[in-house]
């Protein structure tokens, strides 16, 4: 499917020996420099991601959590969940007994342990190649000496300038005189820098032991949270089995449980069965996608939490018998008002993919959950904490309820698709909730109808809000809009729905075919 050279877009990056997406430019030639030196695709994905947590400070952080599938050249996949927990301390009944009807995102009582730096030393210690104090070079570089602000960063960093001045040490040291840097100003962050140098020297019990473990512990208790320096010494990134399902004679791998990867393995399971030959744009796939994901993620709110909490397993919730039930809510020429609606919350995060010349292909995503996480810094670490404990929920009974040392409800979910025992994408799709539908729209526009990853990436895209409008980007049509209001939906325009990189690899010709999303200041390249 060529694209039409006569409108605005990009072709996507054709290279033969590696190749990298990432949501920001800085990152993508981090990891192509790595790359270049000897490094395989894990030294990559870490040294892009420590620079995104510069250059996209509210996206992703040393606060924060991240998932990784790795697949080795013989097609061995690994999931690897780095999600941290709640405090130990964190006890349900406290909750209700104390007045609390939610968790606010910018509470103490959100913030749960980052599981990112775990996990990626981790990953290096089992694959990597380069030395691990190398990979953060360029973070501690643009840290220390500034980097120019990129035009998405700006905009979402400029919405965000009230939360920041909320707290006192993220408000120092990430405004300038309570405001937020404009576009293509330098911006410099010289407490992270530090924090970063000891991450390098030190590895990841820089941040979990001693003084930065203090500072974060304390930084959460001094707000009224429960967060100790006995959580964090306890927190893991744990190797685990990935889940999958059939598509299109390929098979789709995501991570299970905390993590919507679960979501995504149940909508293109139900896409599967009734899918029949909807057109590219037409009305009838997007009512398709729309009503398949709000039952999909109906489930997912009911179901998914912590996997050691889960009160449905795993294979009873992609076993036929529960996805033909949940097809039976399905109505092709109607809206279903009976579907529960589904949560839509979560703000973005950072994806990239990376694969190198040997083969390795590594689905990454990092995440510190709503934009700045918490809003809480770490005063003398310069680490914004992330708010996931905000995915839990207050409901006694409920599988996904706040608890002692438990892992919330994820919403990032990193990817991988294999054809034939051989790896053929690694791709992921940001945007908080938006993350399992996104999957499954992205993968649709590859196999169902042949777009290259980054007309994949560039397809506009729907999803709904908090009271169940669909939101529509500005590339729907108005037949679409039309076609949908016919059937029952509520339709509202003006969203952008999330980010998202593939690198695809075309084993035929010894290709890597990678695309970057338009929606971010990021890029693919290759070597």
């Amino acid at each position: 499917m060529i694209r039409n050279f006569a409108l605005p877009g990009r072709s996507p990056v054709y290279a033969s020996e590696c190749a990298v997406a990432t949501s920001h430019a800085l990152a993508t030639t981090t990891a192509l420099s790595i790359l270049k030196e000897g490094g395989n695709a894990v030294d990559a994905a870490i040294a892009a991601s420590a620079c995104l947590c510069v250059v996209e400070p509210h996206m992703t952080g040393l606060g924060g959590d991240c998932f990784a599938i790795i697949g080795e050249a013989d097609g061995t996949l690994h999931g690897l969940n780095g999600s941290g927990r709640s405090a130990k301390g964190a006890n349900l009944d406290w909750y209700l007994d104390n007045g609390f009807m939610s968790l606010e995102e910018t509470s103490p009582h959100v913030v749960t342990t980052p599981g990112a730096v775990k996990a990626w030393e981790a990953m290096h210690q089992k694959f990597g190649r380069t030395d691990f104090t190398r990979l953060f070079a360029d973070a501690i570089h643009y840290a220390e000496e500034g980097f120019p602000v990129a035009p998405r960063v700006a905009k979402d960093w400029a919405a965000n300038v009230d939360k920041l001045n909320k707290n006192k040490a993220a408000s120092a040291n990430l405004l300038k005189n309570g405001a937020s840097p404009k576009i293509g100003e330098k911006f410099h962050m010289p407490l992270l820098a530090k924090t970063l140098r000891e991450v390098a020297i030190k590895g990841a019990s820089a941040i979990y032991e001693g003084e930065i473990a203090k500072d974060i512990a304390d930084s959460v208790q001094s707000l009224g949270g429960f967060l100790a320096e006995e959580d964090l010494a306890n927190v893991s990134a744990d190797w685990v089995d990935l889940i999958s399902t059939d598509y299109k004679g390929h098979t789709l791998h995501e991570i299970p449980p905390n993590g919507q990867g679960l979501t995504a393995i149940m909508l293109v399971k139900l896409l599967a069965k009734l899918k029949s030959g909807e057109g590219v744009n037409s009305v009838e796939r997007a009512h398709l996608e729309m009503e398949l994901g709000r039952i999909s993620y109906a489930a997912r709110d009911a179901y998914i939490a912590d996997a050691d909490h889960m009160n449905t397993s795993v294979e009873q919730l992609l076993s036929d018998g529960h996805i033909n039930e949940l097809a039976k809510l399905y109505n092709p020429k109607a809206h279903n008002p009976d579907i529960a609606l589904p949560d839509p919350a979560g703000a973005d995060t950072i994806y990239l993919s990376v694969v190198d010349r040997d083969g390795m292909a590594v689905s990454f995503i990092n995440s510190v959950f709503s934009w700045f996480g918490s809003g809480i810094m770490a005063p003398n670490s310069g680490i914004i904490l992330q708010n996931r404990g905000s995915g839990f929920n207050l409901i006694r009974g409920h599988a996904n309820a706040i608890g002692s040392s438990k892992r919330p409800f994820h919403t990032i979910i990193p990817a991988m698709v294999t054809k034939n025992g051989k790896i053929s994408h690694s791709f992921g799709v940001m945007g908080g909730s938006y993350q399992a539908m996104g999957h499954a729209h992205v993968l649709s526009n590859m196999l169902d109808y042949g777009m290259d990853p980054q007309q994949a990436l560039d397809d506009p895209r729907i999803f709904w809000d908090a009271e169940g409008a669909l939101q529509l980007e500005a590339g729907i049509s108005e037949e679409v809009q039309t076609g949908l209001e016919a059937k029952g939906h509520t339709c509202m325009r003006g969203a952008v729905h999330g980010g998202g990189q593939i690198v695809q690899i075309d084993h035929e010709q010894g290709v890597l075919i990678a695309g970057s999303d338009p929606r971010k200041d990021g890029m693919a390249g290759g070597c």
